[in-house]
């Protein structure tokens, strides 16, 4: 008998000492059949950004639909990209419909359906939301099922103008129902849970430097991590044929380089067929002053996580519902994002509104030219991925959920026609667009949400 023809899960991990390390592709994880081959194909990623308070009307959309010939100019960012996107129009949340300003639309995005409207004693947003069903089925494959980030922490309290909790702009990712998912807002939490699986996040509470979670985080000395799981590593070795000796090696070896860069600068052995050195560094405790700095890292650790194939899928809020960040170190704003969204088509107010539309745009854009830059064999990894930017109404002034602002970068494996301004009929379900990611992730689902069928001239 072969002494190396058992096999092993994708899911394995080198355990030690409370941390977990994720293991590269090995032959043994393979059948028996196909041991002596290399992956093929790479698999199918899904991100949502989110984007509180709309957009400038007037100003988002081409003014053509078909090829982008022309980006509109709060797209001009996109401008390197726009053979990989779609920017798409006419789609909308029916059961946001109605006077109550941004909850209802912020926790329905990714779910399709009609919250509950409560001072917080029944919370229910009446859905499971597109990514967890993704996360549901598929999670299984990888070490993170799924990854849900942002940068401000949930609010609590009632918003008397609505008489909605204010907790529900605080997520667009739900589990169940009644059960939204906890984002992570610390950099350096959410980057460590791609290596140490397991990782608690800071949930409901936002962060809290006192959190035992926290603190433990933030003391460990991270610079022995390979050492906790050696031993691990060693009687695994001793069970696998030469090819993934060599593959282990290789991957201890990286991990260890990262433990011994003082800047923590990563250069990971890949899960998949990917060539290159992704440099990232660790972040540094805590919440970066500097928002810009906040949701680059939060990017980045997207990137990493879906170019490792530690997770293949995740959401990013930018801001909450009613988020009221500051953008000053833009040039020509002094208000924070809700403040000017509420323009009352005052000149001065809709052009730094639409500088801060333009300004996430631009972050967007920046990801998905990382994505672009990086090869996953014939492909890229922004080929091989679904990332959807938007909002959950259109104008901020008039919180309109029709017509909503979306873009998708990426073709979901070579299977979007990009490069195009897609149109659909007026009132189109958002849902129906999810339908077709759904597919697109291999999940045979006929109905989502409120959706009447797939967007079927997506791709």
């Amino acid at each position: 008998m072969n002494p190396f023809s058992w096999q092993i899960s994708r899911r394995t991990l080198l355990q030690g000492a409370g941390v977990s390390l994720a293991l590269p592709w090995l032959e043994v994880m393979a059948p028996r059949s196909l041991a002596a081959t290399r992956l093929s194909e790479p698999p199918v990623r899904m991100a949502f950004l989110f984007m509180p308070n709309g957009v400038r009307p007037g100003k988002w959309l081409p003014e053509k639909q078909g090829p982008l010939t022309n980006l509109s100019p709060m797209l001009q960012p996109l401008q390197p990209v726009k053979e990989d996107i779609v920017v798409l129009s006419n789609l909308w949340n029916q059961k946001t419909l109605g006077p109550d300003g941004h909850y209802r639309k912020v926790a329905a995005w990714l779910t399709g359906t009609q919250i509950t409207k409560t001072m917080g004693k029944d919370l229910n947003a009446n859905g499971v939301s597109v990514d967890q069903l993704v996360a549901q089925k598929l999670g299984h494959l990888t070490p993170l099922a799924s990854m849900e980030l942002g940068t401000q922490p949930v609010r609590t309290g009632v918003d008397t103008i609505v008489g909605y909790t204010r907790v529900y702009g605080g997520y667009v990712s739900w589990s169940s129902p009644t059960t939204p998912v906890p984002k992570e807002i610390i950099p350096q939490l959410a980057f460590d849970r791609l290596f140490k699986m397991g990782q608690t996040n800071s949930g409901l509470s936002g962060w809290d430097p006192n959190l035992p979670q926290v603190q433990k985080s933030l003391a460990r000395d991270d610079a022995k991590l390979l050492d906790l799981v050696l031993e691990d590593a060693s009687r695994l070795k001793k069970r696998i044929s030469m090819n993934d000796r060599r593959k282990m090696d290789e991957y201890l070896e990286a991990v260890r380089s990262i433990e011994q860069r003082i800047e923590h600068q990563m250069k990971p052995l890949p899960r998949w067929i990917n060539e290159g050195d992704l440099g990232i560094p660790r972040p540094a405790n805590g919440i970066p002053r500097d928002y810009a700095e906040h949701v680059q890292l939060m990017l980045d650790i997207i990137l990493l996580a879906f170019w490792t194939d530690t997770t293949r899928v995740s959401s990013f809020m930018f801001g909450n519902a009613v988020s009221g960040q500051n953008f000053s170190f833009l040039d020509g704003v002094s208000s924070g994002h809700h403040q000017v969204s509420h323009h009352r088509n005052e000149e001065d107010k809709m052009a730094q509104y639409e500088k801060i539309g333009t300004w996430h745009v631009q972050q967007y854009s920046n990801l998905l030219q990382r994505m672009k830059s990086l090869k996953e064999g014939d492909s890229t990894l922004l080929d091989n991925s679904m990332v959807l930017f938007g909002s959950a109404l259109n104008d901020g002034n008039r919180h309109q959920p029709q017509d909503l602002p979306l873009v998708l970068g990426g073709s979901g494996g070579k299977t979007i026609q990009t490069g195009r301004h897609l149109a659909s009929e007026k009132n189109t379900p958002l849902c129906n667009l999810y339908v077709s990611m759904l597919h697109r992730m291999g999940l045979n689902v006929e109905q989502f949400g409120d959706s009447t069928g797939p967007l079927k001239a997506l791709g």
